[in-house]
């Protein structure tokens, strides 16, 4: 598998970190963002494969983030995956909305991870 980079969205260091080391492991470059305006920066220099969005982020929320993101030209065809702690019946339907191309609960299956962000790199 070719090695793709991915931009993670989220303000926990914890989930950041095991986020970082399970894709570094998968063999990808990890950008990193702890906040929704970052988050939209980073993605429009440096056009990850893939956007891993928390929606829980201080400030601007992961959902209104994608939205922006999803509006804009250079970035539209960016899968994001939306992923929450905040798992609440509805949230995927949210998610979907806004734009997300995917959605994963946390605490993430770390088994499981790899295999569940990689369907998302061929449709970018």
């Amino acid at each position: 598998m070719m090695k793709k980079t991915v931009l993670v969205v989220e303000d926990n260091k914890t989930n950041m970190k095991l986020v970082r080391t399970l894709l570094t492991l998968g063999g990808h470059m990890v950008l990193e963002a702890e906040d929704a305006e970052t988050g939209i920066k980073l993605a429009k220099e440096a056009r990850p494969d893939l956007i891993l969005m928390d929606i829980q982020l201080p400030g601007m929320d992961g959902l209104e983030a994608t939205a922006i993101l999803k509006q804009d030209p250079d970035t539209i065809d960016i899968p994001i995956i939306a992923i929450t702690s905040y798992a609440m019946q509805g949230d995927e339907k949210k998610a979907r909305d806004a734009g997300c191309n995917g959605y994963i609960s946390k605490p993430i299956n770390t088994r499981t991870f790899l295999e569940d962000i990689a369907q998302y790199f061929g449709s970018s």
